[in-house]
């Protein structure tokens, strides 16, 4: 797809002065603390479910507006018909989307449906206000600049600048309103240039003796469990002009981490497909290694947890940071690209490299959790824990009550997309814990991609929306009888 970039003028958002709500730093919990008692003496022993008050709609959604919690319920009602969601996507995707009159017909129909209930704003003001809005009630957010794939160095530099004006942009918010940058190295690194580094590092993980001279210091983004069917032959290496390729993709994202730096602001990459995920890691690693300073990570990679993998490569990169004295920032997710990764793994005759079952990939995911909160709990590493799971919720508040970990700055936070599992976010903003939503902004032409993964692969997270929609449609009516009566 071709890349586009917000233009300067309207990355420029504005200054707001409020502040976050404050969070408390002891969680009732599950089980007896087991942590020593100079971080905490005997906790009182309250249900999890308490703590996170998921059954009180009026609690939970005390900070949102009336007219904004019909809209949210509306548009979860909608995205749970099939159907329906079946003609948005043809409709985002056809033909009448490219010319003319049907073309600007859909981007409005785009814009005032799907578009504002799961993105932040066309530009970097209405994102601000959006963030403002999250932040009076209790939230923070994780700005998202929207642009995806570039294939060429011309657009990975148009698309680096509109990373580093988002940087800006977040010094403008109110203090620690906006929790990380996110960035996408799909889109400062030619796609073709990742797919090529990547082969080149799985033949290394199969043969040792494959020398990579462009190869920098990274940490270990392969495991034995490891799918390498991606490379089926010796790659050939990697031509000058790609080896040059691969310095500018790797100055653009030591530029963007140095700026990030700066300012304080965390820098989270997202994760993509096993094709390029290799790649992607390597990169991550390595600017970790440079940027990671003391107790406070500002690069953060991301871990999908629905890859049989996932948990030995957590392990073993972790390992080796600890030993090189590296502290890691992790963002733990469930995964994106199901369908995709089943349908690769076909094509070459190979089992998917997705968990057999969705219980696997839950306990794939409590497992990783717990692992990375004990860390937090006795190191300096961090953790995002990005999940729609009300259970994987419930076990992560048990277990940080247990570590005696509270409220400490990017050091442990949950997430959620905008617009999806609100009771969640408030549950646990109203516990006590740090809650980003991540939050895409840019033209909606620029987010598309974004908007058609949201409807794809989350079709079965959208039609389970089913909680969240029943606690708005209570509390609407309770609010209706209370206007009446």
């Amino acid at each position: 797809m071709a890349t586009r970039v917000i233009p300067r003028k309207i990355l420029k958002g504005p200054r707001y002065n409020t502040s976050t709500k404050p969070l408390n730093t002891v969680h009732p919990s599950l089980t007896p603390a087991i942590a020593p008692p100079a971080l905490f003496e005997k906790p009182p022993k309250v249900p999890a479910e308490a703590v996170l008050a998921m059954d009180d709609g009026e609690r939970l959604f005390t900070s949102v507006s009336t007219g904004r919690l019909l809209r949210s319920a509306a548009m979860l009602h909608a995205t749970a018909v099939g159907p329906m969601v079946d003609m948005g996507m043809w409709v985002m995707r056809s033909p009448l989307f490219q010319s003319g009159l049907w073309r600007d017909l859909v981007t409005y129909t785009t814009r005032e449906t799907f578009f504002s209930h799961f993105c932040a704003g066309e530009d970097a003001v209405t994102a601000s206000k959006s963030i403002m809005a999250l932040n009076d009630a209790g939230l923070r957010g994780m700005l998202v600049y929207g642009v995806e794939d570039a294939h060429d160095n011309e657009g990975c530099d148009r698309n680096l600048n509109g990373f580093l004006e988002t940087v800006t942009v977040s010094k403008s918010l109110p203090p620690a309103s906006a929790s990380f940058i996110v960035v996408k190295i799909t889109a400062i690194c030619p796609m073709a240039l990742l797919e090529r580094v990547s082969d080149l590092l799985r033949w290394q993980q199969k043969d040792p003796s494959f020398v990579l001279p462009w190869k920098q210091d990274s940490l270990p983004i392969f495991a034995e469990t490891s799918p390498l069917y991606h490379t089926q032959k010796r790659p050939e290496p990697l031509t000058p002009e790609e080896e040059s390729d691969l310095q500018l993709a790797n100055q653009r994202l030591l530029q963007l981490c140095q700026t990030c730096e700066e300012v304080n602001m965390p820098l989270l990459v997202d994760a993509e497909h096993t094709t390029v995920q290799p790649a992607i890691d390597y990169l991550t690693y390595a600017a970790a290694i440079k940027h990671n300073k003391g107790s406070n990570p500002i690069v953060f990679g991301t871990l999908q947890t629905y890859l049989k993998d996932a948990k030995d490569r957590l392990l073993l990169t972790t390992k080796a940071a600890e030993k090189m004295g590296v502290p890691m920032g992790f963002k733990l997710v469930r995964g994106a690209y199901m369908s995709t990764e089943s349908k690769l793994a076909e094509s070459f005759g190979n089992a998917s490299p997705i968990h057999n079952t969705i219980q696997d990939t839950h306990n794939c995911f409590n497992d990783c959790a717990s692992f990375m909160l004990e860390k937090v709990a006795n190191g300096p590493d961090s953790v995002v824990l990005a999940t729609h799971n009300i259970e994987s919720g419930k076990l992560a508040v048990a277990k940080a009550h247990e570590l005696g970990v509270g409220k400490v700055k990017n050091k442990l936070e949950f997430a959620q997309l905008y617009g999806m599992a609100e009771a969640l976010s408030y549950g646990l903003s109203n516990a006590g814990f740090q809650v980003s939503k991540y939050m895409t902004f840019g033209p909606v032409e620029m987010v598309m991609p974004y908007l058609l993964r949201r409807a794809e692969e989350n079709r079965g997270l959208l039609a389970a929306s089913g909680f969240d929609r029943q606690l708005m449609r209570k509390e609407l009516v309770r609010r209706l009888k209370a206007a009446v009566f």
